[in-house]
């Protein structure tokens, strides 16, 4: 409530005092929001370059993904020119009944004939 005994210039004054605090109160608030807006972008700044660091691991990891499945497809592919456990275990049954650790060479063959045939010469 305004006194009727101040004069226009105590009103005047009063009203400048508040213009001045409110001034005041506005380049502060300015300030403020100059600095968050300064964070603001120096935070965004930061954000993109961990989101192209994040893109750059993540296509490298897609790299690496799909040559896994290359290499594991040549993997598979190549598995079918194995040979199976049923068809080793044929070769074995038949290597079992040839036994080839008696079969004799050509020379063992000629000294048995030689042998034979001084026994023959022998007897005569």
């Amino acid at each position: 409530m305004v006194l009727v005994s101040q004069s226009a210039g105590d009103v005047i004054s009063d009203i400048n005092s508040k213009i001045r605090t409110i001034e005041s109160k506005n380049g502060i608030l300015a300030e403020h929001l100059l600095t968050v807006n300064q964070n603001t972008i120096e935070e965004y700044k930061r954000l993109n370059k961990e989101i192209s660091l994040l893109n750059f691991e993540i296509k490298r990891l897609k790299e690496d993904v799909f040559n896994i499945k290359q290499a594991l497809n040549s993997f598979l592919k190549e598995s079918d020119f194995f040979v199976k456990k049923n068809d080793i275990k044929v070769l074995e049954k038949y290597i079992n009944l040839w036994n080839p650790l008696n079969f004799v060479t050509e020379e063992e063959i000629d000294m048995i004939i030689e042998r034979k045939l001084q026994e023959k010469k022998s007897k005569r």
